[in-house]
């Protein structure tokens, strides 16, 4: 796994003078002091692998490299709809069993390293440590000690079904910070996630959580695939 994992690394090495801030979408962009993911920080992501992908969106569009760790059952075609390149996305499902030197050799040569695994703080302070110092951006999923930057989607109900019958369409979800030093004052915002498409798009004024689409909807069984 390290051995791989290391050619990852030799092949995800960006020049010296990359951008000190990746990207993000422009309804996201609100959300960071530094207006996208700075790098060498650490930005926990609560509540959502939808608010992930859309993170992971715009960097990647624009050349990053992005890895996944821990997170087996990670939708792909999910992760495209919102715009991911997933041909520089590197899935790790199984991290194996000492995660911590995967995550390292990660950091060292990919832009963006998100992961679902659980650490003890004194690894994950290390791994935050090592992602100011490789210039990456860790993003965590799990509980993790002093991130810069924390966000916390808290998703409403689905809207397009309507007693068993219709399509789930679009869900609603409301976005707010926490953080330290530059990111101390709190923000939020509200965005479908998804939107009917699959992507992400700002919410309209007028939506409700429990809100029928404007259009009618073919009216079909529900299914559970």
């Amino acid at each position: 796994m390290l051995a791989s994992v290391g050619v990852a690394s030799d092949l995800a090495a960006a020049p010296a003078d990359r951008a000190r801030v990746l990207p993000v979408h422009p309804e996201l962009a609100n959300l960071f002091p530094w207006g996208g993911l700075r790098r060498g920080s650490t930005v926990a992501v609560r509540g959502s692998t939808s608010l992930l992908f859309a993170l992971l969106a715009e960097a990647t569009s624009n050349g990053s490299w992005a890895a996944v760790v821990g997170l087996p059952n990670l939708g792909v075609l999910a992760a495209a709809e919102y715009g991911v390149a997933v041909d520089r996305l590197a899935l790790i499902p199984h991290p194996g069993p000492h995660p911590a030197p995967v995550l390292a050799a990660l950091l060292d040569g990919i832009d963006l390293v998100a992961t679902a695994t659980e650490l003890p703080d004194s690894q994950a302070r290390r791994l935050s440590a090592r992602a100011r110092h490789r210039s990456a951006v860790l993003l965590p999923l799990t509980p993790w000690p002093a991130p810069d930057l924390e966000l916390t989607a808290d998703p409403t109900p689905w809207t397009g079904l309507a007693d068993g019958h219709g399509h789930l369409r679009q869900r609603l979800a409301h976005i707010h910070t926490r953080g330290r030093g530059t990111a101390t004052r709190p923000t939020r915002t509200s965005l479908l996630l998804p939107a009917p498409d699959g992507s992400l798009h700002p919410a309209t004024p007028s939506l409700h959580p429990h809100a029928e689409p404007r259009e009618p909807l073919l009216r079909v069984a529900a299914s559970n695939t």
